[in-house]
Formats: structure tokens, C-alpha cells, sequence
């Protein structure tokens, strides 16, 4: 069995391609071969050339495998379909550009959600219609993705997004065939939303195509959920701490990988303020030296 680990922009703090406060897609890239990695995320698309010629010598240069990349748009807005199918194609397009295998799809924050994240028994749930039409423009991209241009896809729960608890997780995996849709499963956002990832991991790890390593700090996520703390705000104070000092139990989580056979990529991400992060790079090292320290090579 073959599991590599990976590292995305995220972990520079890079979320939107358009941040003034990005680093640049090149210091990215740099850092992550510095910090001993062999593969990276896209990021959001257009934060890194979308000409494959260029992206691709850069790639190289730093002995850098592209992994897959992420839609983060709100597939919850039914006004905002076009931005949704914009970067959902042009995400496309460039993963199949570099022969990466994973798109990740995830509905960005809400307003209605954001003040309920990791709250599931006080967050606004959609009506049956509401939730029906959303379902189907999420299988409408999965699909997409998956037998146009033959990709995996993957759904992603996400802290103050209407997918963001486990029970609406499943639901949406009872709902859409899993031949379009896989899930990338996130550690970190699950146990942000309330619920045990490695239980989730033992009911529907062959569903499972593609994992996102990340740790919640429990101190900071006891705080930020009593005071209603915004998403980003929560970054910024930490809640993403370094792996293996958290509360995600990652050698309970390596074994469940290994019990199913699973290979492919483990990619890490530990969301960040790009202004309030010191040391990315030292993070981004010390997050594969743990991951080794516990088996993972």
C-alpha cells in the first residue's frame, strides 16, 4: 500500500485567488518542496498560472506533483450558478492539464450558517426544495467531473457552509450515486462540526477517495463556538493547529487507512491568516515530520 503526503496553498493562507494578502503562487510553491513534500493542491483556481506551460515547468522545477484542487464556491446560492460552473470547468480544465486526479468540491461559507458553525443542533436547515435543488447542482458537477473529464470527485464538509454536519454529509451520500461522487474527507472540519472523524471514517471509508489532514486545537474550538467566532476569524486565533496537537487521534486515523488498503494522496492542510501565520514553512515541515513520526512515509 502506497499513501503520499501532500500540502495545499491553504496552508500558506491562501483562500481566494484574488487576496491581496496571498503570497505569491511561486513562494508557495518553493516552500512546499522545501518542506519535503513531493506534491501540492492547486489552491483556489486562478491563484497559480492556468497557462499548463508555465504551471508545469514551475511544477517540475521544484519536483512537485499536482494532486487536485478545490471548488470553494456556494453551490448553496442558486443566483450564483455561473460562479459556481466557472470555476468548477476551469478547475477542470487544469487538473486534467497536469493529469491530477482530484476535485473537491465544497460549499462555501453562508451567512445564514456562519454564526452555527460546530453547532449542529442550532444551525438553519434548508426545505425540501431548497435542499433538493442544491443536491442536484452538486451532482451536476460531480458529474461533470467525473465522466467528462474523468476525474474523482469528492465532497467536502466545511465549517459554516450548509454542508458542514455529518448527518447532512450522509444524507448526501444517500442521494447521489457514489460512481460521481467520493468524499474528501477532512479530519479537521469533522471534528469542527461536533462529531468523531475516525467513526466516519470506519462507517464509509470506501466511499472515501481523498483525505485533507488537519487538527482542531479543543481550546480554541470550545471558545470560538461559545463566542460565535466567524470562520476566519477562527483561523486566525489558531483553530487549525499543528498536527498531532490537537484532538484528531491520526494514529487512529492512519490504521483505518491501512486496514482498507487505501493509496493515493493525504494531503495536509491547515488553514491560516497569510498575515498572522509566522512561520508557514516551519509548520508545513513539522506537520510531515509528525506524520512520519507516526508511520506515514
Amino acid at each position: 500500500m502506497t499513501i503520499r503526503i501532500g500540502n495545499a496553498p491553504c496552508s500558506w493562507g491562501v483562500e481566494f485567488a484574488e487576496d491581496a494578502r496571498n503570497p505569491t503562487w511561486q513562494s508557495v510553491l518553493k516552500d512546499c518542496a522545501a518542506a519535503g513534500y513531493k506534491g501540492i493542491e492547486l489552491g483556489p483556481v486562478g491563484f497559480m498560472p492556468e497557462d499548463p506551460a508555465q504551471l508545469g515547468a514551475a511544477l517540475a522545477q521544484h519536483d512537485l506533483e499536482l494532486i487536485g484542487g478545490v471548488v470553494f464556491r456556494p453551490f448553496h446560492d442558486p443566483d450564483a450558478w455561473d460562479d459556481v460552473m466557472d470555476g468548477s470547468v476551469r478547475t477542470c480544465k487544469a487538473l486534467v492539464a497536469h493529469g491530477a486526479q482530484h476535485m473537491v468540491l465544497i460549499d462555501s461559507i453562508s451567512p445564514r450558517r456562519a454564526p452555527t458553525a460546530g453547532r449542529a443542533a442550532e444551525a438553519e436547515q434548508m426545505d425540501s426544495a431548497e435542499w433538493n435543488a442544491y443536491r442536484d447542482r452538486i451532482g451536476t458537477i460531480a458529474k461533470m467531473g467525473a465522466e467528462e473529464y474523468g476525474l474523482t470527485v469528492g465532497i467536502h464538509a466545511h465549517a459554516a457552509g450548509f454542508m458542514d454536519f455529518e448527518p447532512e454529509l450522509e444524507r448526501l451520500l444517500d442521494e447521489i450515486d457514489d460512481s460521481v461522487l467520493k468524499v474528501c474527507f477532512d479530519t479537521g472540519h469533522h471534528s469542527y462540526a461536533g462529531f468523531d472523524p475516525v467513526a466516519f471514517m470506519k462507517r464509509h471509508i470506501g466511499r472515501i477517495s481523498y483525505m485533507h489532514f488537519k487538527d482542531i486545537d479543543p481550546a480554541v474550538k470550545a471558545d470560538v463556538i461559545a463566542k460565535r467566532t466567524g470562520f476566519y476569524d477562527a483561523c486566525g486565533q489558531g483553530i487549525f493547529c499543528n498536527l498531532g496537537q490537537g484532538d484528531v487521534d491520526f494514529p487512529a486515523v492512519r490504521q483505518v487507512l491501512l486496514d482498507a488498503g487505501f493509496e493515493g494522496w493525504c494531503t495536509v492542510e491547515q488553514d491560516c491568516d497569510p498575515l498572522l501565520d509566522p512561520d508557514p514553512l516551519g509548520d508545513a515541515r513539522a506537520n510531515r515530520e509528525y506524520l512520519e513520526s507516526i508511520g506515514f512515509r
